[in-house]
Order: structure tokens, then sequence, then C-alpha cells
């Protein structure tokens, strides 16, 4: 039996390629659930995606905090993932050019707590008004 930890990221550079197609074999026979798998390592995601068994239960996202973390968007288009989303949590900063071709949902959100970065509301409505016209559902926590 395999054990994963909810607020761990499968693509980290420890887990070894056996453990994830392990996971993923696990995934596929338990079709009556949905996993929803999110990384920040969207390059090794990219890397793995072409020899791993996507089944339509297994949705996947990447974590796209500001610009300079925009490229994982692109690693997401790559898979095969039957339902690709996108956690810009916590956004820390604006994403100008978002291109949204490819994505079916979007989460957004800040940080809270001491010490926590700000969060500004142009950036959250300019990707809302995006998902909107583009009919992507969006989510702000």
């Amino acid at each position: 039996m395999i054990f994963v930890n909810s607020m761990s990221d499968l693509f980290h550079e420890k887990v070894p390629d056996d453990f994830i197609a392990r996971v993923f074999d696990i995934m596929n026979r338990a079709s009556w659930h949905r996993f929803q798998i999110l990384t920040k390592r969207s390059g090794r995601l990219s890397q793995m995606s072409p020899i791993l068994p996507w089944a339509d239960n297994i949705w996947m996202g990447v974590t796209v905090e500001d610009q300079k973390c925009a490229f994982r968007i692109d690693h997401l288009r790559e898979t095969s993932a039957a339902i690709k989303f996108l956690s810009m949590e916590p956004l820390l900063g604006p994403i100008p050019g978002l291109d949204l071709t490819g994505i079916d949902w979007v989460i957004v959100g800040g940080e809270s707590g001491p010490g926590s970065r700000p969060l500004n509301a142009e950036w959250v409505i300019e990707i809302k008004e995006k998902c909107e016209r583009a009919n992507i559902p969006f989510f702000f926590k």
C-alpha cells in the first residue's frame, strides 16, 4: 500500500520515478476517485508526462505565483491530463499576457498570517476577467 501526503509534491526531485509510476498505477485503478495533483516541479512533470498513464480521473495542476513562474503553464499544457488547472496562490505579482489556452480552471489566493505578503486586488481582477472571457471557472480563496 502506498500513502502520499496530500501536501507533498509528487514530482519533487527526491521522489523516485518508480514511486511516481506506482502512484499513477493506483490512481488509474481507482477510477471512481478524482485525483488532483499539484506541483511546482513542472520541468520534471514535463519530462515524465509521456511515460505516465494518464486517466480521466487524474487532474494535473501547477503553481504559478508570478510572471517568472508562468513557464510552468506551458509544461502543464504538454501533459495528457484530462483536466489541467492553475493554482495561483499565493499570487505574488501580476501575470501580464497570461495565456489560458488549454486550462480548465484557475484558483487564485493570497497569504494570511504574520509576515504574509500583500495581494493586489488588480492582479486578481485581471485574472478573473480573463477567465470569464475564456469561460474558465475561477475560484478565489
